[in-house]
Order: C-alpha cells, then structure tokens, then sequence
C-alpha cells in the first residue's frame, strides 16, 4: 500500500521532502538555468550556498532561508519579490500617499499587481533614479544610513565651478548637521553662456538634501539635480515618467550589494 502521508518522500514529492529542495531544482525555478545547466554550474564550482561553494549535486537547500550565489553574483529565489526602475519627475514626493495631496508614487507603484514602495527617497524637485519593490529586507537594507550605497547625481548649479571648489567637496565641508566629502566629484560642463555648470557628485551619504546643501555650501545653488547612478544601477536612456523591470543582471547586482557585509 503505498504511503500518502505528508512525510511520505516518495518519487512524486522528493524534492519536497523535509530536509529542503534539490539546489538544481531551486535554480530552475528562479530562472537561472535549465536543471540539466545548473547541474553543471553545481559540479563545476560556481554555485555558492550561504556564502560556501557547493559542488554536490545531492545538496538540498530551504529558498526561504538559504543564500544562493553564481558566480558569486545574488539570485533571488523568491519568484513573488518585485524590482522597478521610475525615473521619477520632478514635483513628484516620494511617499505612497502624500498628505497634503501633492503628486506622489501611487501613479507608477499601481501599475503592477504587486504592493510596490519605495527603496529611499529624493526630495520633490530631485528627480531620477528610483527603486520600488516589494523586498522589504531589501528596501531596508539599502535605505539603511549604515549600509551607505553609492548614488551619483548630475547637477546644474548656477556660476563658474572650479577645480578648487571640486576639491572641497571631496576634502569634505561643515554643514549645519556634521562634517560631509563627496566620494567623487568633477566638472562635467564648465559655465555656459546662461550662467550655469554641470557638476557629477557621487557620495554615500543618506541625508536629506544632502546634494542641494553641499553645494549652497561652496556658492552654487542648484538649478536642477539628476540621480543617474542608484549602487551597481544605470538610469540609462529610461524617460521621465517611466518605469520598468530590472533585468536579470541588474537584479543579480543589486542583491549582491545588499548582501554585503555592513559597513561598520
């Protein structure tokens, strides 16, 4: 009589079995590769579980708990999680569900079934990169002060930027809030016929108008301010307004960064 008990590991639910998923199967599941290539992957070294390469292709694995790498590069095994790119416009806040009745993100976060919000924030008249998801350990990790991502922006400042003033920008200056340096910055456009420079500015730094006050600091207020970089994603050629799904690549680089180590 044949056994049909939950605990039953027989041929139609041994992948299922209580000791976790075959690793191939998982992999198949998330896209990475037919079972058949992830085997491969396995046998060849490629595969990481948990921060461990593993070659055996016996290994099972929990996709609700457990870490996988190729090629050292994140997979999402959880094909429910969500990853957009907006290139939100200015005059847009970036919430939810704005209080005061003020454009915000429910025009683009409802166009998919998804419950989507935001990875951090820019202020109304910064526009630009923007992440929405439905990943909070994600959103969390990357809007966290301490995990300190990378961001790059363009801005267009009134007057004549010169070397010195880049350099102290990157030597660092006092703002009312504490001391703050630009990981990278140059000169882009010197000052045109209108008065005005383009200045790229890339920090790590999560506070509020950080950009905008830094460089009122050295006498260049902003006219308009970009973000094109968000960590290991482009802005690319996306329009104002729009939004689209990561790619498989971008998403791969984004849960690598985040599962990075803490700075301290």
């Amino acid at each position: 009589m044949t056994d049909t008990t939950p605990n039953s590991t027989g041929p139609a639910d041994s992948d299922a079995a209580a000791d976790g998923v075959r690793l191939q199967k998982v992999m198949a599941s998330a896209g990475v590769a037919s079972r058949r290539v992830s085997e491969e992957m396995i046998a060849t070294g490629r595969v990481r579980v948990n921060g461990k390469v593993v070659t055996e292709l016996g290994r099972r694995i929990h996709p609700e708990t457990d870490l996988v790498a190729v090629d050292n590069v994140a997979v999402q095994l959880d094909t429910s999680r969500r990853y957009v790119m907006l290139n939100k416009p200015v005059g847009v806040v970036s919430s939810m569900q704005d209080e005061s009745g003020r454009p915000d993100l429910r025009q683009f976060a409802g166009q998919f079934e998804e419950r989507l919000f935001n990875v951090g924030r820019l202020d109304a008249m910064t526009s630009g990169l923007l992440i929405l998801t439905n990943d909070g350990d994600l959103a969390h990790t990357l809007a966290h002060p301490s995990f300190g991502v990378l961001k790059t922006y363009i801005a267009k400042v009134e007057g004549r930027v010169s070397p010195q003033t880049i350099g102290r920008l990157q030597s660092g200056i006092e703002l009312d809030d504490g001391f703050i340096a630009a990981d990278k910055a140059r000169i882009l456009t010197g000052q045109s016929s209108d008065g005005f420079s383009l200045v790229e500015i890339t920090l790590h730094s999560g506070r509020n108008r950080i950009v905008r006050r830094m460089l009122d600091a050295v006498d260049h207020p902003v006219v308009d301010l970009v973000r094109r970089q968000f960590g290991p994603l482009h802005l690319g050629t996306l329009k104002s307004g729009a939004v689209r799904d990561l790619t498989k690549v971008e998403l791969g680089q984004l849960l690598t960064v985040s599962r990075a180590p803490t700075p301290k």
